[in-house]
């Protein structure tokens, strides 16, 4: 998803938004549909990794498709509020997945997200209007993007938040059982109450952004995973600690990723399509580097470090977001 997300923005750009996206969901449709019928690990793992390809198109392509069926002033919210889906997943999606593989088996749930992503395939084709294509991204436009210090540093904000939260979401299953003696039922609660409050924080966030501006919004969320990693830090090994530090980063976890979007996409419209997907590879690059940061840690019996390493990455990432002030200043100015 990483490489493929900028490579497809490139060779897509010229087509036209509505069959792009439609056509995007209705193979993931198909890759789901493969998944539940599978016959071995090897058909299921190769149909998922196909399915893998084509899903890191959507997402920046999506993001596009709502700047230019909205006017400039709304365009931070309007994409800040389609990226409530990440929230949803987290916070509905996900349990409603595991709860049906527990009572059914992993092949019905395959087939329950075919069937969601079927509805979605069919309100994507309804519900967009026809005709929108993008500015074209000539290997020129990438060079631009590069080239543009305010995408640069909302693409290393991105790594860096990412990989702090990272450092304990991949693992904060194994962390609660081995610092604070937590069981199965206390870790599911915690990620569903997380689950809940990044929902709430990306609806906030959608409020927000217009009234209140885009930097300043961006400050909150990633001072509030600041303050909740910290949290989780100081009182590793204290369950109320950890799950309080949980909850406090969860209202920047989802809507942090929002609101970059919509940074991203008003810093350069023109090239917004190509500035997006990299952001979903600064995703996907900051994950790797949290993942295995905190796997490192509690491989070498180091768990009680990864809070303060996380930590580390969200305060990075904050000092990174003040920097962007000066260059949206630029922007704004005549």
């Amino acid at each position: 998803m990483c490489v493929g997300s900028p490579v497809l923005a490139w060779v897509t750009t010229h087509i036209d938004r509505r069959s792009l996206l439609t056509v995007t969901l209705a193979i993931m449709t198909l890759g789901h549909l493969a998944s539940a019928i599978a016959p071995n690990y090897a058909v299921l793992l190769a149909a998922r990794l196909a399915m893998l390809v084509v899903a890191a198109l959507y997402t920046p392509q999506a993001a596009s498709a709502v700047g230019l069926v909205v006017d400039e002033k709304k365009r931070s919210g309007a994409i800040a509020y389609v990226f409530l889906g990440w929230s949803l997943a987290v916070a509905i999606g996900l349990p409603l997945v595991t709860l049906l593989a527990a009572q059914f088996g992993w092949r019905a749930a395959y087939a329950g997200i075919a069937a969601v992503a079927l509805i979605a395939t069919v309100l994507n084709f309804v519900g967009l209007p026809s005709g929108l294509r993008g500015t074209p991204l000539s290997l020129a436009g990438w060079l631009e993007v590069v080239r543009n210090r305010q995408i640069v540093l909302l693409l290393v904000i991105t790594i860096l938040v990412l990989s702090g939260t990272f450092q304990i979401f991949v693992f904060i299953g194994p962390l609660f059982a081995s610092l604070a003696g937590s069981g199965p039922q206390t870790i599911g609660i915690t990620i569903a109450v997380m689950g809940v409050i990044g929902l709430i924080g990306n609806v906030v966030t959608t409020r927000l952004v217009g009234p209140v501006g885009a930097f300043r919004v961006s400050i909150f969320l990633v001072g509030t995973m600041v303050a909740g990693t910290a949290i989780w830090a100081v009182g590793a090994g204290y369950l109320a600690a950890m799950f309080l530090g949980s909850a406090i980063s969860s209202v920047g976890f989802a809507a942090s990723n929002s609101i970059q979007q919509a940074r991203l996409s008003t810093a350069a419209p023109a090239l917004s399509s190509a500035s997006i997907a990299l952001n979903t590879s600064a995703i996907y690059v900051g994950q790797a580097i949290g993942s295995a940061i905190g796997g490192a840690l509690i491989a070498r019996d180091l768990a009680i470090g990864v809070g303060y390493a996380a930590t580390a990455f969200t305060a990075a990432a904050l000092i990174v977001v003040f920097l962007t002030q000066n260059e949206d200043a630029k922007l704004s100015s005549p």
